[in-house]
């Protein structure tokens, strides 16, 4: 009889213990050794099975909010940050069951997206390094600079999750890390003295309407959207909607500061709807975050010979520079945005150029003067300005020059001239302080002018500060076929 009883209550507990297991969850945004941004109203979000309310408690200024669940046990509040600092914890409570997020940091925070060359990590790629990436990594421990990254994953419909932690810099875990992200987030930390956070979301191989919903693409006809799985057996990264749903959605709505892109190449081809998609994707993903034109800073492709994916059909169509030209074009029709060229990163052969430093840096000198209103050194390529022709001779002005332009001592050969007859030539070139003047024998009237406009090229032109002017035109022809 005892043996019984002891066996009931046994029994009782074990359904005590079942019955209030833990049905409050969070999602890996939100976890241990996180950074919120900061002076903002920030969200907290997560998912429960039981129907009572939720409470948030801040320790930074210990206020307490409430929430009430919602459809599919989906529950958020908004939390008032305050300026950066930390740490802290914040404890969230449902009935008798309590979770705490420890560690807690607020500071300024950075959504990192693209394709392969925000994904390449510092370690490098097997086989293909990133220069000067071990000495980084080495001297890389920093309990302000943490990070999240979203694996991998291409699906059809929205995620709501996924694995995976913040992380504090440290060489175990910068290694793994994008280094163009961490050379802007590094430059940041260093500049702005507070914490900085770092959400890596990138695919290699990535098209951009693989970032993009399906409302988003609603307006392109010409591009499919994938209904079965049977959809997704070739090329997923670059397949329209799965980079969104899979590893962009579980994401959107965390507080940020803004954004920063390293994409194109797998748009080389179709340089002249590119464009379009990416600004209709930074507005739509505007909208989705409901921050207002948050800042948004992008890489320019770097020269690369994808002529050579071509070898059977080497048209001008599959000139790189239309991309590149596209993305300086959306520079100026995006809002609240900035270009960084890369002109001088170049590897011929090599579609991941090793120096990340550049385009990280670059990026960073964009957000520090554009956002944190920090002035004092340069921070945007020289651009074409203007153009004069006078007795076969053009003089090429550009903006962006306050201390002149250089070549470095080294002789300039990309400028090309051409008259009505839309045939280019090789112009000779003098260098002045803030502008060129171009001529050739064989072009008499000329009428347009193009730089370093191929597939493959080298930087020749700088501003005093070493930021490379990107390859243009000022003819409106179209390709050749």
């Amino acid at each position: 009889m005892r043996n019984l009883r002891i066996r009931l209550i046994l029994i009782i507990l074990l359904l005590t213990v079942t019955a209030v297991k833990a049905e409050l969850k969070l999602p890996a945004l939100f976890t241990d050794n996180m950074i919120l941004q900061q002076q903002m109203e920030v969200p907290i979000w997560g998912w429960s099975d039981n129907k009572s309310d939720i409470t948030i408690k801040t320790s930074w200024d210990g206020k307490t909010y409430t929430a009430v669940l919602g459809s599919e046990g989906k529950w958020q509040v908004k939390m008032n940050t305050p300026v950066a600092g930390g740490s802290y914890t914040i404890t969230i409570q449902q009935g008798s069951e309590t979770k705490s997020i420890r560690n807690v940091l607020v500071g300024e925070v950075w959504l990192c997206s693209g394709q392969s060359n925000m994904e390449m990590p510092l370690k490098g790629f097997p086989g293909q390094p990133v220069l000067g990436g071990n000495e980084q990594i080495v001297h890389s421990t920093n309990n302000q600079i943490r990070f999240i990254t979203v694996p991998r994953a291409t699906v059809l419909s929205p995620e709501k999750d996924f694995e995976g932690n913040w992380q504090e810099a440290k060489p175990q875990t910068v290694a793994d890390f994008s280094a163009t992200a961490w050379y802007f987030g590094s430059l940041l930390q260093e500049v702005l003295k507070v914490p900085v956070g770092l959400i890596h979301v990138s695919y290699g191989g990535s098209s951009v309407e693989a970032w993009m919903n399906e409302e988003m693409l609603k307006d392109f006809s010409e591009i499919k959207i994938p209904n079965t799985e049977e959809d997704l057996k070739k090329d997923p990264n670059r397949v329209p909607t799965t980079l969104f749903n899979g590893m962009l959605a579980p994401v959107i709505g965390y507080g940020i500061k803004g954004s920063i892109w390293y994409q194109g190449e797998s748009n080389y081809e179709r340089p002249f709807q590119y464009k379009k998609l990416f600004e209709t994707m930074v507005e739509d993903w505007r909208g989705l975050w409901e921050q207002g034109d948050f800042p948004f800073y992008f890489a320019q492709i770097a020269p690369f010979n994808y002529g050579q994916f071509h070898p059977d059909d080497a048209l001008e169509k599959y000139n790189s520079a239309y991309l590149r030209e596209a993305q300086l074009q959306a520079s100026k029709t995006i809002s609240n945005s900035g270009i960084a060229i890369l002109m001088d990163v170049a590897e011929e052969n090599n579609i991941h150029p090793k120096n990340k430093e550049k385009g990280g840096v670059r990026l960073g000198l964009l957000a520090l003067t554009k956002t944190y209103g920090i002035s004092g050194f340069e921070f945007e390529s020289p651009e074409f300005n203007t153009l004069e022709i006078n007795e076969g001779k053009v003089t090429v002005s550009f903006n962006n020059v306050p201390n002149g332009i250089t070549a470095y001592d080294q002789e300039i050969t990309g400028f090309q001239l051409a008259g009505n007859d839309r045939v280019f030539y090789p112009a000779e070139v003098v260098l002045r302080r803030k502008s060129v003047i171009l001529s050739s024998s064989k072009v008499q009237k000329p009428v347009a002018v193009r730089y370093l406009f191929k597939d493959y090229a080298q930087a020749e032109l700088f501003s005093t500060g070493g930021l490379p002017v990107s390859s243009f035109r000022t003819d409106d022809w179209e390709p050749q076929d």
